[in-house]
């Protein structure tokens, strides 16, 4: 009786650690030496709304790709082998001509683009090339429980998409890198230990957070820097009237301005979005974490405020650190 129960918690076990296993494991390799030279032919590779997640080891090379993950492919990881040398790279941008004759918009202008759910991304550098010819954006995320860490994310305008409202990401030891709005769009994101450089004197942030949506950004003890010779940057402005950015804990430098967020005069279609949108801080630190001067419509967090930043509130009941490698 005692051997037949041993053997049924070793099938349990080794039936429960299967689960935590991708079903399948591809290798891209530029120089032949795995299964696919290409990205996108490796994605493509894999069976649609498979039964479980398909991990995709990316060796260190440079990948000139434009690469799209569609809804059908979903618990997707793409690894790297190296963040730093491993690098997804593009260069289109809004007004290029693509290949109909026709311009491209910001919304195709994309490096990688994610549209199926339970995306998971490491290791990895995402970058736009294109810098100062128009909107152009490095990584668009649509699907919903999307996970990047330990990855570059750089570009210039519009350097990361947080597109839909349903949509949830969370990028953690992340550097990302931009000029204008370079974090910008719908989705419910959190930002933890990424360090955020601003290349231009301009904006950090642009969220479009829907009314009934309680959260748009969060950033958790981030970092943000600036290339040498910046010096006005603003947290954040309002693309859309319900836009919603807290930064909490976050190491500010002396490039962020004391009014801390600007309220986008001129939008004629969303006049006075300041009366409407939330912009919020607790904690910051740094030359430029002093709010004695922010603007007077944004807000300052008490400790008690903290309760409604959790993951599980931010991101409705799911946890990107509970879930499966």
């Amino acid at each position: 009786m005692k051997k037949l129960l041993l053997i049924l918690l070793i099938s349990m076990a080794n039936f429960l650690f299967a689960e935590n296993d991708p079903y399948i494991k591809i290798t891209v390799a530029k120089d032949g030496s795995g299964d696919f030279t290409s990205i996108q032919k490796a994605i493509n590779s894999i069976r649609d709304l498979g039964p479980a997640e398909a991990l995709v080891f990316i060796k260190s090379g440079t990948y000139n790709e434009k690469v799209v993950i569609p809804s059908s492919k979903h618990k997707i990881t793409l690894e790297g082998e190296n963040k730093d040398n491993t690098i997804i790279t593009n260069n289109d941008f809004s007004g290029k001509l693509d290949s109909f004759n026709e311009k491209m918009t910001t919304f195709n202008s994309y490096t990688l683009l994610v549209m199926g759910d339970d995306i998971k991304i490491s290791n990895l550098t995402i970058q736009n090339s294109s810098c100062n010819e128009g909107q152009a954006v490095s990584l668009h995320v649509e699907g919903d429980r999307f996970i990047i860490k330990n990855s570059n994310i750089s570009g210039c305008q519009d350097t990361i998409y947080s597109a839909t409202n349903h949509s949830r990401q969370y990028f953690e030891n992340c550097y990302i890198e931009g000029t204008t709005d370079f974090i910008f769009g719908q989705a419910t994101v959190v930002f933890k230990n990424c360090t955020v450089k601003s290349l231009a004197d301009s904006y950090i942030t642009a969220a479009a957070t829907e009314a009934d949506k309680q959260h748009g950004f969060v950033f958790f003890d981030c970092k943000l820097i600036a290339k040498e010779g910046i010096t006005k940057v603003y947290l954040g402005r309002p693309w859309r009237p319900y836009a919603k950015t807290v930064f909490i804990n976050t190491e500010m430098g002396k490039h962020i301005l004391p009014e801390g967020w600007n309220p986008w005069k001129g939008d004629k279609m969303f006049p006075d979005k300041e009366k409407t949108a939330y912009y919020a801080e607790f904690g910051s630190k740094g030359e430029g974490g002093n709010v004695s001067k922010r603007v007077n419509w944004s807000h300052q967090l008490t400790k008690k405020d903290l309760k409604n930043y959790t993951l599980e509130k931010i991101f409705n009941d799911w946890n990107p650190n509970m879930s499966n490698k």
